[in-house]
């Protein structure tokens, strides 16, 4: 008698420990989010937690990580810390190229939303004159790299004429004004703060080097992601209902905006006016990113569609 009781309870307590870890427990857990610092095409996420659009579906968020780019943010899936993350599509290629981080895109967050910049009084007049100039980038492998290497071969100027620097966007204006840099490729807000700050002007946005190009996107882990399917769905379907939001009220959107990134409602509303919020996940574009990562030797890969359809949830 006293055998088969502490069966029971071994079989109860192993019950348990299976709901916690993998069923109604495991439900109750929240999402561990990360996002990228001042960016304004993480606005989404932003407007999902400042609206409820995730609480109101039964998910609880956590924000486990603020990065300054996307490598950085790609190395907290490589630890184990982050579930999801808003983050480049361009990064999140190469980590998964690379071994050094497995997840999956589950959608798109915006295309377009960088620019070139360069200073206020700069006799730069065109992508031509950027040959010898200095010019900063986020980091190698991130968009901004692809879109400014996109933009000098467009114009047929030789990649070793021009020095390339890297920097963090908060760093970039600082850069420009003192003359330590002659342009800078960043994501939003940041060269519409150079601009309102009466440091730069925009040379050229990221829309007229490679129109309607993908640039952010939503990354699950993968583990993650099969395990917690319906989960996931439901920050998926928060996330579209945040890009519907900031469609129809662009005006609070804004100020959400400015909230999160600290920045002045003037800056945000130039900045917002580059960047086009969509949850469709551009295929082509991926695969163009990929073709070029593996162009420059950043990764190695045998066939470009193949490895994005593996990578695309």
């Amino acid at each position: 008698m006293k055998k088969m009781v502490l069966l029971l309870v071994f079989a109860v307590t192993v019950s348990c420990l299976w709901t916690t870890a993998y069923g109604e427990g495991a439900s109750k857990e929240p999402v561990r989010m990360a996002y990228l610092q001042g960016d304004i095409h993480h606005l989404p996420l932003w407007v999902a937690l400042d609206k409820g659009f995730f609480n109101k579906r039964g998910v609880k968020v956590t924000i486990a990580g603020i990065f300054k780019a996307g490598p950085e943010l790609m190395s907290g899936f490589s630890a184990g810390a982050l579930d999801m993350g808003y983050v480049g599509g361009a990064p999140t290629v190469t980590a998964v190229a690379n071994g050094t981080a497995k997840v999956r895109i589950v959608a798109q967050v915006n295309a377009e939303g960088s620019a070139i910049v360069v200073g206020k009084n700069s006799d730069i007049a065109s992508i031509r004159d950027l040959a010898k100039a200095q010019i900063a980038i986020p980091g190698y492998s991130t968009v901004q790299d692809f879109l400014l290497q996109k933009a000098l071969g467009k114009y047929g100027i030789d990649l070793k004429t021009v020095r390339i620097i890297v920097l963090k966007p908060a760093e970039m204006i600082g850069a420009l004004r003192t003359g330590q840099i002659d342009a800078f490729i960043a994501w939003e807000p940041y060269p519409a703060k150079a601009v309102n700050m009466g440091v730069g002007r925009i040379l050229i946005g990221s829309g007229e080097i490679w129109k309607d190009h993908p640039c952010c996107v939503l990354a699950a882990d993968s583990v993650f992601a099969e395990k917690n399917r319906e989960k996931m769905e439901k920050v998926l379907d928060a996330h579209t209902e945040a890009i519907e939001f900031i469609h129809k009220n662009p005006d609070e959107a804004m100020e959400i905006a400015a909230k999160y990134t600290g920045m002045d409602q003037g800056t945000i509303r130039d900045a917002m006016r580059n960047v086009k919020y969509t949850h469709n996940i551009n295929i082509e574009g991926l695969k163009e990113y990929a073709e070029f990562l593996r162009d420059l030797g950043y990764i190695k890969i045998s066939d470009p569609d193949a490895f994005i359809k593996n990578l695309v949830h």
